[in-house]
């Protein structure tokens, strides 16, 4: 598990994948913060260490990347920690079109191609 506060290079995404699912690795990122936590078999084990660190419940998304894939299928919004009805989040999916935008930026900064 790593919480990147600076920036992860694609090929180490892709060495993280390959040692864990293989062809993804899940991540969750603090929009409020510009964190991202990856690597870990569980979004939740990522999600502990962010709150652990300060962040906010309200703030944490869990996605999957997805090394080998370009644009918008590099980034999959899918986590159990995203279903928050009392946020307005009632699926795995990340339905405010704004959020996805922040996780979106958070991911180009962080992640580098």
């Amino acid at each position: 598990m790593k919480i990147v506060t600076e920036t992860l290079t694609l090929h180490e995404v892709s060495r993280m994948a390959a040692d864990t699912f293989g062809d993804f690795v899940k991540a969750v990122v603090d929009v409020d913060r510009g964190l991202i936590a990856v690597d870990a078999e569980l979004h939740s084990d990522l999600e502990a260490a962010l709150l652990e660190g300060g962040s906010k419940q309200r703030s944490l998304w869990g996605i999957n990347l997805y090394p080998e894939r370009q644009g918008d299928e590099f980034i999959e919004f899918d986590s159990m920690i995203n279903m928050r009805p009392s946020q307005g989040n009632k699926s795995r999916g990340v339905a405010d079109g704004e959020t996805r935008r922040q996780i979106i930026e958070i991911i180009a900064e962080k992640i580098k191609r």
